[in-house]
C-alpha cells in the first residue's frame, strides 16, 4: 500500500467527486460564520429560495466588528450593528446556533469553535476568515474561504477546491528562554518569507512542536497563512486528546473513546513523500518582532533591521520602511511604542494571558504607553477573573476590555491612531491593518508585556532571568 501523509488520507477522505484534470468537491464538516462575510452569501441564499442544507454544521458568532466596551449596551456604530443584527437574524432564519453579544458562549470564532469541542481531529474545517487555519492545531484541514465560498457551503455542505501541494517544516529541539509558539512561526515566516508557503498545505512537525500545548499550536497553525501556505496543521497526539477530554461538552461522550482510536491513526506515514521538505532548529530562535509591514519581515528583537531585502524586492523594502520611520540597520531595542494590545485569535486564549502577566506582576506600564488587554471569549474573560489575572492587568494600569477581535484589525472602534507604534500580540502588519497610519510591530505575548512596561521596544528575556 502506498505511503500516504496526514494531509492526503484526511482530504481523500472527503472528496465528494474529482473533476478530470481539474479541483475536488470536498465535503466539509464544520462551517464557522461570522457578521462580516457572511449577510452576502445569506442574501444569495434568499436569491434562489433555498435552505441551509446542514444547518446543524454550522456554528456562528459575532467578533469582528463587535465593541469590546458597554457590550450591554446598543452598538453605536451603525455599520456593526446591522452587520452583528444581520447574523442574529440570518440564524434565526435559517436555525443556525448563534453566539451573540452577552451569550457566555460568545468570542472570536477561532477561539470559541475549540474551547467549546466543534473543532475536532479529522475534520474539513472552513469560514469566511483567513485565519481559519488556527483549527489546523488539532490534526484538521482548515482554511479560509471567501463569501462566494460561504454560500456554496450553506447550500450543499461542500466546496470546489484544488488540491495543494504538501510541505512538511519540521522544527528540532528546546527553546531558549522567552521563546514562544508566536517566536518560532514568525520565526519560520522571516526564513521563508510571506509567500514561501504559496501553493502548500503545511504539516508542522518534530520534538519543538509536539512539546508545544494546544494553544501555543493554535497560535502556530494560526499564523501559517501568513507565509502564502493553505494553511498548516499538526498530527493529533496525547496533549490533543487530553485537550479534548477537558472540555465539558466532550466529557461523557459516549462515542468519545470510539473517536480516539481513529484519531491516533491520523498520522502521516513513514515513507511518505512531501513536495517540499524544511527543517529548524529551535535553540536557534530567539524572541521576534517585525519591523516591516508584512509577516516576513522579522528579526530577532535585539538584532537591526537588514541592510536591504535578500529577496531582491528592493522598492517594497524601502517603502515598507518609509511607512514605518525606520531605517535600513536600525537596532530595534529601545525604540519608543506608544501601544501594546494582547489579544486576537493569535494570542487571545488564558495560557497568552498567563505569559502576558508573568512580566507584568507586580509592575506598572510605561506612562507613554496605551494598554488593551482583550481576551477572546467570554470564558476565557471569566478564567482571566477568576485567576486573579484582571487584577494584576488594572493594578499595572493595563485597560482590561470584553472579547472581541478588537485592535488586530481597523473594524471596530480599537483602532491604533496614524503615526503610532503598536506592539501587537496580532497577525498581521499591514499598512492600515490597525487602523489608517498605524505602524503595527508584531510580537509574542512575552516581547509585548516587556514593552509595556519599558515603553520601548524590549527583550523579554530581561525579565525572565532567575
Amino acid at each position: 500500500m502506498e505511503a500516504k501523509t496526514l494531509f492526503d488520507k484526511i482530504w481523500d477522505s472527503h472528496v465528494v467527486r474529482s473533476i478530470e484534470n481539474g479541483p475536488d468537491v470536498i465535503y466539509i464538516d464544520r462551517h464557522y460564520i461570522h457578521e462580516v462575510t457572511s449577510p452576502q452569501a445569506f442574501n444569495g441564499l434568499r436569491q434562489r429560495g433555498i435552505q441551509v442544507f446542514r444547518p446543524q454544521k454550522t456554528i456562528a458568532t459575532a467578533d469582528h466588528n463587535i465593541p469590546t466596551k458597554d457590550q450591554h449596551l446598543e452598538i453605536r456604530d451603525e455599520l456593526s450593528r446591522n452587520q452583528v443584527a444581520r447574523l442574529a437574524e440570518n440564524c434565526k432564519t435559517f436555525g443556525i446556533e448563534y453566539f451573540g453579544l452577552n451569550n457566555p458562549k460568545n468570542g472570536i470564532v477561532h477561539v470559541v469553535g475549540p474551547e467549546l469541542g466543534y473543532t475536532l481531529p479529522g475534520m474539513t474545517i472552513v469560514c469566511g476568515d483567513s485565519h481559519t487555519s488556527t483549527h489546523g492545531a488539532f490534526g484538521a484541514i482548515a482554511f479560509g474561504i471567501g463569501t462566494s465560498e460561504v454560500e456554496m457551503v450553506l447550500s450543499a455542505q461542500c466546496i470546489v477546491q484544488p488540491k495543494p501541494k504538501k510541505m512538511r517544516i519540521t522544527v528540532n529541539g528546546q527553546p531558549g528562554c522567552g521563546v514562544t509558539s508566536k517566536d518560532i512561526i514568525m520565526h519560520i515566516i522571516a526564513e521563508i518569507s510571506a509567500g514561501g508557503g504559496a501553493g502548500y498545505f503545511v504539516e508542522f512537525a518534530g520534538t519543538a512542536i509536539t512539546s508545544l500545548s494546544m494553544e501555543a499550536r493554535m497560535t502556530l497553525c494560526n499564523m501559517s497563512i501568513e507565509m502564502g501556505s493553505r494553511g498548516g496543521f499538526i498530527a493529533p497526539d496525547e496533549t490533543t486528546f487530553n485537550y479534548l477530554r477537558s472540555i465539558p461538552s466532550l466529557q461523557g461522550v459516549a462515542s468519545l473513546d470510539a473517536a480516539e482510536a481513529q484519531w491516533r491513526k491520523l498520522k502521516t506515514d513513514n515513507d511518505a513523500i512531501f513536495d517540499k521538505e524544511l527543517v529548524f532548529d529551535a535553540a536557534c530562535i530567539k524572541p521576534m518582532i517585525t519591523y516591516g509591514t508584512n509577516p516576513g519581515m522579522g528579526i530577532p528583537v535585539d538584532a537591526s533591521i537588514p541592510l536591504g531585502d535578500t529577496g531582491g524586492n528592493e522598492a517594497t523594502f524601502a517603502k515598507a520602511l518609509n511607512y514605518m520611520g525606520f531605517k535600513p540597520g536600525y537596532k530595534m531595542l529601545g525604540h519608543p511604542i506608544d501601544y501594546v494590545f494582547i489579544g486576537s485569535c493569535t494570542n487571545g486564549r488564558i495560557e497568552d494571558f498567563r505569559a502576558f502577566a508573568q512580566i507584568i506582576k507586580g509592575r506598572r506600564k510605561a506612562a507613554n504607553v496605551t494598554a488593551l488587554v482583550v481576551p477572546g471569549s467570554k470564558k476565557v474573560e471569566e478564567m482571566m477573573q477568576n485567576e486573579g489575572l484582571t487584577k494584576i492587568y488594572e493594578e499595572a494600569g493595563f485597560e482590561v476590555r470584553q472579547p472581541g477581535c478588537s485592535s488586530c484589525l481597523a473594524m471596530n472602534d480599537d483602532k491604533i491612531p496614524a503615526g503610532k507604534y503598536a506592539v501587537s500580540t496580532s497577525n498581521r502588519n499591514f499598512e492600515g491593518r490597525q487602523g489608517p497610519g498605524a505602524r503595527t510591530l508584531l510580537a509574542s505575548p512575552l516581547t509585548a508585556a516587556a514593552a509595556a512596561i519599558t515603553g520601548t521596544i524590549s527583550d523579554p528575556r530581561e525579565f525572565l532571568k532567575n
